[in-house]
């Protein structure tokens, strides 16, 4: 009996991270895959659900939004297809006191024995109050008459709203967004442009623009100092919905 009990657990299986970090008033996605032991199923005939792990009853998330707490109302998300066995949840606006943990619970119409809550596996949310300082690369050479590159790169947890990236200097600009792993992701703005004489000592500015509630803003910056040509580097972190 305890080994058909083991083998059950080991067919109704979830993949999460274990804690996850979120940017306070920003949105955060937890992402989720799972697998259950009957014939696949197509998302209607999938219930899915997170609630939170000391009381099941404390829903976060439900297809009938009259099931979810209060203060989830609205917040949250399903992001993923349950058809394609993905339950990733996104969370909107987040609360300094949304740490959880949260599990989900998934529910098929094939049986009313068919269900299943994976306590053993919930996620817990690191809150970050303000946003960690955007990484700034260039060139050390930068010579008149040369091509630049300047790199402005932000990592973040929420892919269903990536931040934006901007320059104040015209010249080619490449985004790409990464999937680095572990529910993180980076997104990155390359600029490349020929300096000028007019360049001398100018102050080249990325500006990253965070979804969610403007917070404020934020600084850094580094100089490079190269024949002549003196190019500062600033970079603004600002929360905006």
């Amino acid at each position: 009996m305890v080994f058909c009990a083991s083998a059950f657990a080991d067919i109704w299986k979830v993949t999460v991270e274990p804690e996850m970090q979120a940017l306070v008033s920003s949105c955060v996605v937890l992402p989720c895959s799972f697998k259950y032991p009957v014939q696949e199923q197509p998302s209607d005939r999938i219930r899915a659900m997170w609630h939170m792990k000391d009381n099941w009853d404390d829903i976060i998330f439900h297809k009938d939004s009259t099931r979810v707490k209060d203060s989830f109302r609205g917040r949250t998300n399903l992001i993923g297809s349950l058809g394609g066995f993905n339950c990733s949840l996104e969370i909107d606006e987040v609360k300094n006191h949304d740490n959880g943990p949260y599990c989900f619970r998934v529910e098929l119409e094939t049986s009313k024995k068919d269900k299943y809550s994976f306590v053993e596996n919930c996620v817990s949310i690191k809150m970050i109050e303000q946003a960690s300082k955007p990484e700034l690369q260039a060139e050390q050479s930068v010579q008149e008459g040369e091509p630049v590159v300047f790199t402005c790169s932000v990592r973040h947890t929420c892919p269903s709203h990536q931040p934006t990236l901007t320059w104040n200097h015209t010249g080619k600009v490449i985004m790409s967004y990464k999937n680095i792993g572990h529910g993180n992701w980076e997104t990155q703005s390359v600029l490349t442009f020929i300096p000028q004489k007019e360049d001398d000592h100018s102050a080249v500015a990325c500006t990253v623009k965070h979804y969610g509630n403007v917070e404020g803003e934020m600084t850094a910056s580094h100089r490079n100092f190269v024949k002549g040509i003196t190019i500062k580097l600033f970079c603004v972190n600002v929360l905006l919905k």
